[in-house]
């Protein structure tokens, strides 16, 4: 019998700087600047990273620990789409709060990356960076329900 941990500790690599707060109103991520301030001791890591257009970030987003999860959710928050399981969408309320996004990258400084359309806000952790590698991370003929298929409108 495999002995495995009950629980994980993550140590972040680094943090959110773009001064939107969760107050903001601000809702179109796309054309959001943001840096990623990785730490000092980390930078030799990022070496060639600005090799590539664009790198999937790996963030924990700051929800409320006692907030109950509701494990059925309409996708999108759209009530007119079909009630589904949590985790067959990309809802940001998960029982780990661990969100993807793929951003550009328009500059390395040091330890510090300037991207855009990180989704994040102002402080959130940062807890990995991967380059994208389009034969590794877009697949060909997968398949997705109706609803799925298309990008939700930035409001």
């Amino acid at each position: 019998m495999n002995s495995r941990p009950s629980e994980i500790t993550l140590k972040p690599i680094g943090f959110v700087r773009n001064g939107i707060t969760e107050k903001s109103t601000r809702r179109n991520w796309d054309d959001v600047i943001s840096e990623i301030v990785i730490r000092p001791e980390l930078s030799q890591a990022l070496d060639n990273l600005d090799e590539f257009s664009h790198i999937i970030v790996l963030f924990w987003t700051l929800r409320d620990k006692h907030q109950q999860l509701a494990y059925k959710v309409h996708p999108k928050g759209s009530p007119d789409l079909p009630l589904v399981g949590l985790l067959a969408t990309r809802s940001p309320d998960r029982p780990n709060p661990i969100a993807k996004t793929t951003v550009e990258l328009h500059e390395r400084r040091e330890n510090i990356l300037k991207v855009k359309g990180l989704d994040a806000f102002e402080g959130t952790l940062v807890i990995d960076i991967k380059p994208y590698l389009p034969g590794y991370d877009s697949v060909e003929k997968a398949k997705t329900p109706g609803w799925a298929k298309e990008r939700p409108a930035n409001p």
